[in-house]
């Protein structure tokens, strides 16, 4: 069903204080699918486990990169120094508790700009060396290349122009760890709502198809077709006037299922709507024409 320009007032506590949310009947993503989401993206995320004092303030200790195995662990490319892998060597066998934070920012800026953030919690462990470890890091570099996985499972290389070898940290010790996070429990709070989501549905869920290009459309929509995402104020039935001549006009987020824009209402107070597409997309390609009809449907 075609329902552009569907308002999204804010109908509760957020992520942020005064972040808006959406009404019922908006088509949207399962709380599963959109943790999936937030653990395939690049968004931030730190490791808390239980008795470890974390010292770094500003992520460097935490994933590099990170994805969902077939089996839906997920598997966590750390720093071999950090804290997380650290106390991953040193358990062995005991069974090490760790929650994973995902914080999610919008990518064009706003007021309000912390989208949602979920956590994952449940049991960590090292991937162990061998086939399991070079198939753990293909998954990583298939999904989320960083440049040479180092020191995973590999001879370092030698030295070039009296730099370290490749895959060897300080003191010669490798400089990356693959750690696998085995999921107890997850949930969300963002933009949709607070939901919680039980391990068999995380694994089975899948990420938003746009999501790995997510910020970089929003920007471009931002940034070269701003008119344009303006006029959809047009869609919005008895707002149109008021709201179509006040404030900025920022798209805020961007799934399979629409795109969110932020308006300001006559209380010069923020709010979302929410626009959604013919039908939901599967790649850039069919966001394209669905980004075309959206603006056909405002301008005519």
């Amino acid at each position: 069903m075609f329902r552009p320009g569907i308002p999204l007032p804010s109908t509760g506590k957020s992520p942020e204080e005064g972040q808006p949310r959406p009404k019922e009947d908006a088509l949207r993503p399962t709380a599963a699918e959109r943790v999936r989401t937030l653990v395939e993206s690049k968004a931030t995320a730190s490791l808390t486990i239980p008795g470890i004092e974390v010292l770094d303030e500003l992520g460097a200790d935490g994933p590099a990169a990170r994805t969902v195995a077939p089996d839906g662990d997920v598997v966590l490319l750390v720093p071999s120094g950090s804290p997380a892998a650290r106390a991953a060597a040193h358990a062995q066998d005991d069974e090490l508790t760790c929650v994973m934070e995902i914080t999610d920012v919008a990518p064009v800026a706003m007021s309000h700009r912390i989208r949602g953030r979920a956590w994952v919690a449940g049991w960590l462990t090292p991937v162990p060396c061998g086939e399991r470890t070079r198939a753990a890091a293909a998954l990583l570099a298939e999904r989320h290349p960083v440049g040479e996985l180092l020191g995973i499972d590999q001879a370092p290389r030698p030295r070039r122009s009296g730099r370290p070898a490749a895959g060897v940290g300080p003191a010669g010790r490798a400089a990356w760890a693959l750690l696998r996070l085995e999921v107890g429990e997850a949930c969300v709070d963002d933009l949709w709502g607070a939901d919680g989501v039980e391990p068999d549905d995380f694994s089975t869920a899948e990420p938003d198809p746009l999501i790995r290009h997510e910020a970089d459309l929003l920007q471009h929509l931002h940034a070269a077709h701003g008119d344009q995402v303006r006029g959809l104020c047009a869609l919005l039935g008895d707002r149109s006037d008021i709201v179509c001549t006040r404030g900025p006009a920022i798209p805020v987020a961007l799934d399979r299922f629409g795109l969110r824009v932020r308006f300001t209402d006559e209380a010069d107070r923020p709010f979302d709507a929410r626009f959604d597409f013919p039908e939901p997309v599967r790649n850039v390609t069919e966001l394209r024409y669905a980004m075309h009809a959206l603006f056909d449907a405002a301008a005519g």
